[in-house]
């Protein structure tokens, strides 16, 4: 669930940030004053320290500085495996800062709190700049945090120091949601309506902070995008693993503090070492996670997310969470297939219960609707739907709160020939189109601009008042049908109420895929399958 850490788009837009002259009002904020750069028509403060962090500890304030601090750029991503030299200014463990953007210091608007994607491995808020959301009447925060064996790695059987060490990542997330609780008022934003949201990864930490009891209350709402890739990780799995990683590195548990000494790359290593010879590696596109991730210790996380569904204590959080059309699956768009030659292809997976996938996809996609394609029955998700259908139908109508579900079927080019890829939604959702030029024309800009509106609209909706179903659901003049179609209601296993954003068309279903989806839970979680049998 990598992405590109620094595209050509990525590039082009620090570039544009380097090239930026206007500056900010400045903002008090408890640590100290800052002042950012006016950004498309918003002002941004970025890099902004929230914590300060020591190898393996639970995050603590940041020290106060005096005079006005430029907040200007992006702050360094955490560590991680880059193809190419990076300054610590770009790349660090000193790396807990966050970004914020706004357009009135005076208002009270919504916060929206993001979490970018690379699993609990990778990443940066760089990826996904929030200036355009911003213009939606909310206030965006994005952060960075410690991610892979610096924010996970379980030393807790070291003694009472490292108690925390395996959480260490999400617990900077906490005091992410500290600061904005304490300072995002300064900027314009309300405190007391925050709403998380994340993709991949991301959703993943979104699912993990809805069962952390330190984050009950710092939050309000949340997103969950393509998130529910299972976490497997128990206690004694990390624990295991830890052991591993000091027995590659040569310490013994009587001088563990030489693990601070370790060079990152040779921490790493020592790491991917460690995995294979203790708990396993786990390949690219498994339907789990396991490793260096989030590990329920049953203080600062209660249990996994998505099994099926979140600890209690976030019952009265209102859930919008969805997929896209292909996510993962490698897209076939661009190959010429007959329906046998797929049907062919699909008897690996699906044996005796092929002829019934086909079927139940022909029904779910019907002809005269979609334009159905014997490519879309090889490339169709196969790994996140099943499960989000899962953890919706555990927690649909069974919370305080309502549940909202979503899928995003637009096949980027208007040819259609890429389709509805892993993220592929962000940009739309983020309402950046605009900083794609590289990828789509300007024709396919303008063509798919309507989606950009109507989907940042409804985010930051949902943002607004935990409900989704903007005014310009209603009121577009883009997508007319949405005018007639039924109501976007809360979800219940029993009416299967899905949004989705599609091309050409926007309108609910009612259970339209479950059949579909329940052969391929059958089929494409073996793996998942095994592993819960040998936990009992």
């Amino acid at each position: 669930m990598k992405r590109i850490t620094l595209s050509l788009i990525g590039l082009l837009f620090a570039t544009g940030l380097a090239m930026a002259q206007e500056s900010t009002p400045v903002v008090s904020t408890k640590s100290g004053k800052v002042s950012g750069i006016i950004q498309e028509g918003t002002m941004a403060y970025l890099g902004i320290p929230y914590a300060k962090v020591e190898r393996f500890m639970p995050p603590l304030p940041v020290k106060k500085w005096s005079g006005v601090r430029k907040c200007d750029h992006w702050g360094p991503m955490t560590m991680q495996q880059q193809n190419r030299p990076m300054t610590e200014d770009q790349m660090s463990e000193n790396c807990c800062v966050l970004n914020v953007w706004t357009t009135d210091l005076k208002a009270k608007k919504p916060v929206m709190f993001w979490l970018h994607g690379g699993g609990f491995d990778s990443g940066t808020s760089e990826w996904d700049p929030g200036m355009c959301l911003a213009k939606k009447d909310v206030v965006v925060v994005s952060i960075n945090h410690r991610l892979n064996i610096l924010g996970f790695l379980d030393l807790s059987t070291c003694g009472k120091k490292y108690k925390y060490s395996g959480n260490v990542g999400m617990l900077d997330a906490v005091q992410a949601l500290e600061w904005v609780r304490d300072n995002i008022a300064n900027f314009g934003g309300d405190p007391n309506n925050v709403t998380i949201f994340g993709e991949s990864g991301g959703g993943g930490k979104v699912g993990t902070l809805m069962c952390m009891p330190k984050a009950k209350g710092l939050f309000h709402k949340a997103i969950i995008m393509s998130g529910t890739i299972l976490n497997v990780n128990t206690k004694a799995m990390t624990e295991e693993l830890g052991e591993a990683v000091l027995k590659e590195l040569g310490i013994d548990k009587k001088n563990i503090a030489k693990i601070n000494k370790v060079s990152y790359q040779d921490l790493y290593a020592a790491g991917q070492r460690a995995m294979a010879a203790s708990i396993g590696t786990r390949r690219p596109g498994t339907p789990m996670m396991w490793g260096f991730g989030p590990t329920p210790d049953g203080e600062v996380l209660l249990q996994q997310p998505f099994q099926p569904s979140f600890a209690s204590i976030s019952d009265d959080i209102p859930l919008l969470i969805g997929t896209t059309f292909n996510e993962l699956q490698r897209a076939r768009y661009n190959q010429k297939i007959t329906f046998e030659e797929a049907r062919k292809e699909l008897l690996r997976t699906f044996g005796d219960e092929t002829d019934a996938y086909i079927s139940a996809f022909m029904e779910a996609y019907p002809l005269g609707t979609y334009e159905r394609l014997p490519q879309d029955l090889l490339s169709i998700d196969w790994l996140f739907r099943p499960k989000t259908i899962i953890t919706a139908d555990a927690i649909g109508g069974k919370r305080k709160a309502d549940t909202y579900v979503y899928m995003y079927t637009v096949k980027e080019g208007t040819a259609g020939v890429k389709g509805s890829a892993h993220g592929a939604e962000l940009k739309y959702c983020f309402d950046v189109l605009h900083h794609y030029s590289n990828q789509l024309s300007t024709a396919e800009i303008a063509y798919n601009k309507p989606w950009a509106d109507l989907m940042s609209s409804v985010w930051a909706h949902f943002a607004h008042t935990g409900n989704p179903n903007a005014p310009e659901i209603r009121n577009s003049t883009d997508f007319p049908g949405l005018r007639k179609s039924p109501a976007w209601e809360p979800y219940t296993k029993e009416n299967g109420c899905l949004m989705e954003f599609g091309d050409p068309l926007i309108f609910i279903h009612n259970n339209h895929d479950r059949k579909l989806e329940e052969i391929i839970n059958r089929h494409c979680f073996k793996q998942l399958d095994e592993f819960n049998k040998n936990k009992r």
